[in-house]
């Protein structure tokens, strides 16, 4: 076998290593705070199961760090973001605000829903925002796609907005009938099986194109050359199936693979 080919398999496999993402070896050098939410299938605190722990256990082991995990409101999460006293978080979007203190290395992408009771006469977005007699409900400093939030902002200036610290009690206000409406994202939809759920309420597509998620990372807290590290295990988890796998184990193929090929 002449050099050429000799070489050309090992720089073939020297590429695809590096794209899966190991950019060389993780700063270790101190213990790194990552915080969970609990939200429908990316994390249920009953089971101390989700995508989102997966991913978090998959980061750590990859990394070889010391990671200590907890469990917070959506909200207190971006406060520690953004003042440094939180290193990570998961399934975060950006926005113009967040991306001053907050990176981000994406890993799914999905649309938003609006879910509303059948007997709010709601059959388009518009319906909802013309009707003042209607209420949202949202989770605390939750943003969404283009059109629900403009839908929140247009509403909170209209004081048509019930917040809440979760998932849980936003179903809860929905079938009293507190509210009228939520936003929801496929992860929400294990909920929608439950039977009494489903006989009082519709989704409504929002036409919005998907919304990239990702792990949150605090500027503050990491240099941009840690940071590009994480991104590295996290595009390696893409590119060699993992995520993909990850997925799978909470929705059916076909939805797994658009969720995270994007």
């Amino acid at each position: 076998m002449s050099g050429r080919s000799f070489l050309a398999p090992l720089v073939l496999a020297l590429l695809a290593f590096s794209h899966c993402g190991w950019a060389g070896t993780i700063d270790c050098a101190r213990t790194y705070t990552l915080a969970l939410h609990d939200h429908g299938l990316l994390y249920s605190a009953d089971t101390d199961t989700g995508i989102d722990k997966d991913v978090a256990d998959e980061l750590i082991r990859r990394s070889g760090c010391k990671v200590v995990v907890s469990l917070m409101p959506r909200a207190r999460i971006w406060q520690l973001i953004e003042s440094g006293a939180l290193d990570f978080s998961l399934s975060g979007i950006t926005n113009a605000e967040r991306a001053k203190f907050a990176d981000f290395a994406w890993y799914f992408s999905n649309k938003y829903y609006l879910l509303v009771r059948n007997d709010a006469g709601v059959h388009k977005l518009s319906d909802f925002e013309q009707n003042d007699k209607l209420q949202l409900g949202v989770i605390r400093s939750f943003r969404y796609s283009e059109s629900a939030n403009r839908l929140v902002d247009k509403l909170q200036e209209a004081n048509r907005l019930s917040l809440a610290g979760g998932l849980a009690p936003l179903y809860q206000i929905l079938m009293s009938g507190r509210v009228q409406g939520m936003i929801i994202e496929p992860f929400d939809f294990p909920a929608l099986e439950e039977k009494k759920i489903r006989e009082i309420t519709t989704i409504l597509e929002l036409n919005d194109p998907p919304v990239a998620h990702g792990l949150i990372m605090s500027k503050k807290a990491l240099s941009a050359a840690q940071m590009e590290q994480w991104r590295g295990i996290v595009h390696g988890m893409r590119a060699d199936g993992t995520m993909l796998r990850i997925f799978q184990k909470y929705f059916k193929p076909e939805l797994a693979a658009a969720l995270v090929n994007f």
